[in-house]
């Protein structure tokens, strides 16, 4: 797996952008709020930029956002990279026939689905999300594009929060695929 750590511009930019939140949306989480950083349109096209490159170094066929803050990076990433974009919702959100899957929350357990025609036998998808936490929603979408059909790409994200330890959580489910932090703290 790798780390592809933004230029130290980029960087800087980007953290500059990112809003800590202390206790929410509980007491003794700092929630890392990027409406900032989209609310700068130099700093936004800087992200997009970064990650529709992650987009053609995977050579990605489409690109999949999760929900929510995913499908505000993923769909102009995709859309910069000219590839087509899949969104991997909560469960009953979806029109038409999904494929689900369960994964565990800290206080119970959560299921995304995705639509079972999202993709062609040989697309090979990179999945975007804003932040990499604990690996939970990650994984449970790199089975899901498996299940629907697709290979595969790779997993790219805004920030990684290394002290919560989804890269190690991401290893097995990845199987060789490779995990891209634009920023890791």
């Amino acid at each position: 797996m790798t780390t592809t750590e933004a230029s130290a511009e980029l960087r800087e930019l980007l953290l500059s952008r990112i809003r800590d939140v202390p206790d929410y949306p509980q007491p003794g989480v700092v929630f890392k709020d990027i409406t900032p950083l989209l609310a700068d349109p130099v700093a936004f096209n800087a992200l997009v930029d970064a990650l529709a490159a992650l987009c053609r170094r995977h050579a990605a066929t489409k690109v999949v956002g999760l929900e929510a803050r995913g499908f505000i990076l993923a769909a102009p990433a995709a859309a910069r990279a000219h590839l087509g974009f899949v969104p991997v919702r909560k469960a009953g959100k979806l029109p038409g026939e999904t494929f689900g899957q369960s994964y565990d929350l800290e206080y119970g357990t959560a299921e995304i689905e995705v639509q079972k025609d999202a993709f062609a036998p040989n697309d090979r998808v990179l999945v975007i999300d804003d932040v990499l936490a604990t690996g939970g929603t990650a994984e449970a979408s790199l089975a899901l594009v498996r299940r629907a059909g697709a290979t595969v790409a790779g997993v790219a994200v805004l920030l990684e929060l290394g002290f919560l330890g989804g890269r190690d959580r991401l290893e097995r489910a990845l199987s060789g695929a490779p995990l891209d932090a634009i920023v890791a703290i």
